[in-house]
């Protein structure tokens, strides 16, 4: 995949390490022919510090070879032979006229192409995340402790629904669920502005975080 270079080196392996770092797939939300191409390229799993590509590795593995070619997408195509040199030109001619046509039919298709996939929606990465917050004692005030959390506002943060659970011996801790777009919103960020409120927080805890 020329996005990320030569898969089977250190350097291609990095950059879809990288790229995986917030996505489950190559395109979209389910796999497609794009991620068997990127599978295939790879060849053998990608080493366990390169921990996003090893996990996308290792699940399309997952599936069978005709599971794989059911993939929704195109597939890639098998690549061409390089010609001799005593061959004739890119274009299978020698006339100039031929190689100027050509060349004008594939910028015109490479404009359709970039004017297209400039029309489709980007997509934002999301994560739903449960955290556990416990005040610092049985007579800490929960009703204010949640007003004071659900007043924190990040762009890309919506909090979603809160719930008391018990800890033990009348101690309850507050259980607060949120979304947050990955991009815009960093889990430390979020965590040290709920643990501000020192007078009711003493700690919090991320007990699930999924991607969406």
């Amino acid at each position: 995949m020329s996005q990320f270079g030569d898969l089977k080196s250190r350097a291609g392996q990095q950059a879809l390490n990288n790229y995986l770092e917030s996505r489950s797939y190559i395109e979209g939300f389910e796999p497609t022919q794009a991620d068997n191409a990127v599978f295939e390229a790879l060849g053998v799993a990608p080493p366990g510090d390169l921990f996003h590509a090893l996990r996308f590795f290792n699940h399309i593995n997952s599936f069978s070879e005709a599971e794989r070619k059911k993939f929704p997408g195109q597939a890639a195509a098998p690549a061409k032979p390089a010609k001799d040199e005593d061959e004739v030109d890119l274009f299978g001619s020698d006339d100039e006229e031929e190689d100027a046509e050509a060349a004008r039919i594939r910028e015109e298709r490479l404009k359709m192409y970039a004017a297209k996939k400039s029309k489709k929606p980007t997509v934002v990465a999301k994560s739903c995340i449960k955290l556990d917050i416990k005040p610092w004692d049985d007579e800490t005030n929960m009703v204010e402790m949640e007003k004071c959390i659900r007043s924190i506002e990040m762009e890309g943060l919506v909090w979603g629904q809160f719930q008391l659970a018990p800890v033990a011996y009348g101690l309850k801790k507050l259980v607060a669920s949120c979304v947050i777009e990955d991009d815009k919103v960093s889990t430390s960020d979020l965590e040290d502005k709920i643990t501000s409120f020192e007078d009711y927080v003493q700690s919090v805890d991320i007990v699930s975080f999924n991607k969406l």
